[in-house]
């Protein structure tokens, strides 16, 4: 069966259900695994050239709507007659179905209900020690520093923090994105701050991008050392990726309950 993808959280979604070679074609940002850099790029997430894409003959082309502005590739498919399917996840459950939905499309039940089995049983496990968390730690997370965009309630970063023993300060806007100010920011005084730009290389976020802000030095999170900087990969893609993600921010916030991230980014 010949897949494309075009969005990186979808080509994440294929390598977990272990149908990586089934890949013909992929998005310019799908960067994992490293194993796949061979195959043929269409072009950016949003800008996909159809024509290219067509030449493939896929059998099934896979999109996303956690992608803002991919409804443009996803009419061009319904017009060209392309088989797809358009993923909308916000949520781990939403990801679970997700593999659920792929495993039926592409024939591999079996190994989709192992996969989603091993994925909550994973959940399961982190969500048990955040029950014995008595104080979770706030944290504020940034998609984009100008203007600012961080996630709200219906979002899979929400669920991330509690599952690491945090809470995060924004989840209370019902919205999955929410675009906000450094004053109100500032006024909910998390005691974590991580960095996540979307599209933006680790590498290229600094501290001070947050220390050169008004007050800055006021935060608790900014007196105690604690702006983390993160990977976009791990924690702006709703894949089975944001499994690592999980153990690197609640080893991060709390040492002393959560075991290291493991070397395999997937066990």
């Amino acid at each position: 069966m010949k897949l494309i993808s075009i969005c990186p959280s979808n080509t994440e979604l294929v390598v977990y259900l272990g149908l990586k070679d089934y890949l013909v074609a992929l998005d310019d940002f799908s960067n994992w695994p490293d194993d796949l850099s061979h195959l043929p790029r269409l072009g950016p997430d949003l800008s996909i050239n159809m024509n290219l894409l067509e030449t493939y003959e896929p059998d099934l082309v896979l999109a996303s709507l956690s992608v803002p502005g991919m409804e443009k590739n996803i009419q061009e498919l319904k017009d060209r007659n392309i088989p797809h399917i358009v993923f909308n996840p916000q949520s781990f459950q939403d990801i679970a179905e997700n593999l659920d939905t792929l495993g039926k499309a592409t024939g591999k039940e079996k190994e989709a209900a192992l996969a989603i089995e091993n994925y909550l049983n994973f959940l399961d496990k982190y969500r048990a020690i955040a029950a014995t968390i008595k104080q979770p730690k706030t944290v504020y997370f940034e998609w984009w520093p100008n203007p600012i965009f961080t996630p709200g309630q219906t979002n899979w970063l929400t669920e991330l923090s509690q599952l690491a023993g945090a809470k995060n300060i924004f989840d209370d806007v019902e919205l999955a994105s929410v675009q906000t100010t450094w004053e109100d920011v500032h006024r909910r005084n998390p005691e974590h701050i991580c960095l996540s730009w979307v599209g933006v290389k680790q590498s290229r976020m600094k501290r001070d991008h947050v220390l050169k802000r008004k007050d800055a030095s006021d935060l608790q999170a900014v007196q105690n050392g604690h702006i983390h900087l993160l990977e976009e990969s791990l924690f702006c893609r709703p894949s089975p990726r944001l499994l690592f993600g999980l153990q690197k921010l609640a080893y991060l916030l709390h040492p002393d309950s959560f075991s290291p991230p493991s070397a395999n980014e997937l066990s």
